[in-house]
């Protein structure tokens, strides 16, 4: 076995690797940019290794850098974890130059699979039913729109050398498919230095199932089952699950055998996942492979007990499977959410900055599941606009799909991140959408339920008075406090009063708290009680209460009178005042935000890449105005209605920061 491994990469990845590696009694070796000097990674290794400066092409991505790393650390093999050089021959075969084990397919493999148009060709070849489409290289967006024409809209623009997200459009017209082509072959060159597209038919109303593969040296090979990834956002997975709630088992194993046939056809080594577009009457089709390591890799290891990164690194010791399709199971059910650095409230732009305050769940049992999180920060460190915006993993495991989703509930309301805009509103309000409780969902899911973006978690009335029960059991301990000290300065002890309202999401509820010992009774109006109880005490950032003898955990803020509450994806500010305040609030003004819709704000800290208008110019509804780059996304900014530009405010090249002003209108 290998005494030393580096991995080439940074982030949660590096860190998941490095766990594994520590596990089997190798020392480790880390790589890392400026921006990284100080991440998790880093610290986690047994050593480390500076490679260059923060943009990936400067530093992650170099050959030559990360090759001079592994000869001054002396690794005998590297890991590449996903992103950045996993899938690229050229390292492989640097590697393989050198007398360094690659954890990876051979080289030949990459070249075949890694490749979209050179594996659906071959695919094809091989009887696997594809998505029609173009497989030859596409010169210009004149031929992209002519090819998009003849394939039939919708299409999708896709990099050749893609992944992740990255270089990849759905075009509904021939103004989008040009517009996608060039935004595509943009993002490639600059995510793979591979500007190389292809297109093909966008297959309506689809579920995103994949398999996962295993094949060593010797000829064996076995699939893991599958992992349902329907619910993306710009077809950047979101919440991932194994096994999928649509798949019988006629069609796992029609997809495992082949998968794993189409893996041995281009003697595929290592782990390995094979991509398909599944349609309502279960009919699959093959996208593509992807020859490493996949984000969603923790849910098949949680369903079947097996650790893909060992399995990965005793194949690139030239040892056979230990493990044959017989022995691979499902034990129960496992979810994924994605956390990532955007804010779900303007678009799920990306979001940097410092993490004030990281805390997640702890990793572990919880209830009746289990918590798992794949991070790669810590609090007190800084989120870099150089790299993706995925910061964690957050799994959970139990013996039912109801019951992973429950965990997962509660894991995501105990996880604080302050800071940073983050999405853990919006992955919590998917895990209570009825389209995902049943498992009814497809890849349109985001684009279909929130067609106007994610404007936040409207709870129901039920929802809504345990909150406010628990809020007003709260109150009550924050009175007495505050009254125990008031009565330290004046020899006597303020009483605490039973009667309250409490306010939140445009309700307000009079309410009686009737304490005892073991917590408190709270009375509504309508002669309704909910029992309280919980060691909340204030100042404590997270209060876990029990509701009726259930659980609710929700994240506290204070704010004048009140609270600021995160609850079930639901962001809410709760003022708790005595019946005499609640009656003087009311007939308070409300204040109006200011007016800043003749103005296009800049969504997140990004750089300009083009202004498409000039001063004077007359726009449309629609209307492209401006790139933004930001996280390695293109993101055009179009004009929200008609107007005429009356100043613009930024060019190609300058770098902005949120709601800062871009261009203003008449």
């Amino acid at each position: 076995m290998f005494d030393k491994l580096l991995i080439a990469n940074r982030g949660e990845i590096a860190c998941r690797v490095i766990k594994t590696a520590r596990k089997m009694g190798i020392k480790t070796v880390a790589i890392y940019s400026d921006a990284d000097k100080h991440a998790l990674h880093v610290e986690m290794a047994d050593e480390a290794v500076h490679i260059g400066p923060p943009p990936a092409n400067q530093s992650y991505i170099v050959i030559d850098k990360v090759m001079e790393a592994i000869r001054a650390s002396g690794a005998q093999a590297v890991h590449p974890g996903y992103g950045f050089l996993s899938e690229n021959p050229k390292f492989a075969q640097a590697l393989e130059s050198a007398g360094v084990a690659f954890v990876g397919p051979p080289v030949k493999a990459i070249e075949a699979m890694g490749d979209k148009i050179t594996s659906k060709k071959i695919a094809q070849e091989a009887g696997v039913s594809t998505v029609p489409g173009y497989m030859g290289l596409i010169e210009d967006a004149d031929e992209a729109v002519k090819i998009s024409n003849e394939v039939g809209y919708p299409v999708m623009i896709k990099a050749s050398a893609g992944g992740g997200g990255k270089g990849m459009r759905i075009a509904w017209s021939d103004e989008e498919a040009r517009e996608g082509f060039q935004s595509s072959k943009n993002e490639a060159a600059n995510s793979f230095g591979d500007d190389r597209i292809f297109i093909e038919k966008f297959v309506t109303q689809p579920r995103h199932i994949e398999i996962q593969v295993l094949c060593d040296a010797h000829g064996n090979g076995i699939y893991l089952n599958e992992r349902e990834c329907s619910i993306q956002r710009r077809n950047q997975k979101v919440v991932e699950e194994a096994p999928s709630p649509f798949l019988d088992e006629a069609t796992r194993r029609a997809m495992g055998e082949q998968s794993v046939a189409l893996a041995k056809a281009v003697g595929y080594t290592s782990a390995g996942t094979v991509e398909f577009i599944v349609d309502g009457n279960k009919n699959f089709y093959f996208l593509e492979m992807n020859t490493r390591l996949q984000v969603e890799h923790p849910v098949t290891e949680l369903i079947t007990g097996v650790d893909l990164v060992e399995q990965m690194i005793r194949i690139a010791n030239g040892e056979p499977l230990s493990i044959t399709q017989d022995d691979v199971k499902i034990n129960g059910w496992a979810i994924e959410n994605r956390l990532y650095a955007e804010d779900p409230y303007r678009g799920f732009l990306p979001s940097i900055g410092r993490l004030t305050r990281y805390r997640p769940p702890a990793e572990g049992a919880l209830g009746n599941g289990i918590v798992r999180n794949d991070t790669g920060v810590f609090e007190g460190g800084e989120i870099s606009m150089y790299y993706d915006p995925m910061i964690a993993k957050l799994c959970t495991w139990a013996p039912t799909r109801l019951e992973a989703i429950e965990t997962m509930r509660n894991a995501l309301d105990s996880f604080e991140v302050e800071g940073i805009g983050h999405n853990l509103p919006f992955v919590a309000a998917v895990m209570d959408h009825p389209k995902f409780i049943a498992g009814t969902m497809t890849t349109a899911f985001i684009e279909e339920e929130y067609p106007e973006g994610f404007e936040g978690v409207t709870l129901g009335e039920e929802a809504l008075k345990r909150v406010a029960a628990a809020t007003a059991a709260m109150n009550r301990v924050a009175e007495i406090r505050r009254a125990r000290i008031s009565g330290t300065l004046d020899n006597h002890e303020r009483r605490v009063g039973e009667d309250w309202n409490v306010a939140l999401q445009g309700q307000d509820y009079d309410v009686t708290v009737a304490a005892d010992h073991d917590g408190s009774t709270v009375r509504f109006a309508d002669g309704s009680d909910i029992r309280v109880s919980g060691n909340w005490t204030p100042g404590d950032p997270l209060a876990r209460m029990t509701v009726n003898g259930d659980p609710l955990v929700m994240k506290v803020g204070k704010i004048s009178g009140g609270f600021r509450i995160r609850s079930r994806g639901a962001e809410l500010k709760v003022h708790v005042r005595t019946p005499r305040q609640a009656e003087l609030a009311r007939k308070m003004p409300e204040k109006v935000p200011p007016d800043t819709s003749k103005m296009l704000l800049c969504p997140m800290p990004g750089l300009i890449v083009k202004i498409n208008v000039a001063e004077g110019d007359e726009v449309q509804d629609g209307q492209a105005l401006c790139t933004v780059e930001a996280m390695k996304m293109e993101n055009i900014l179009r004009a929200e209605r008609k107007g005429i530009v009356s100043k613009i405010n930024a060019a190609a090249g300058d770098s902005l920061a949120v709601d800062d002003v871009i261009m203003e209108f008449e």
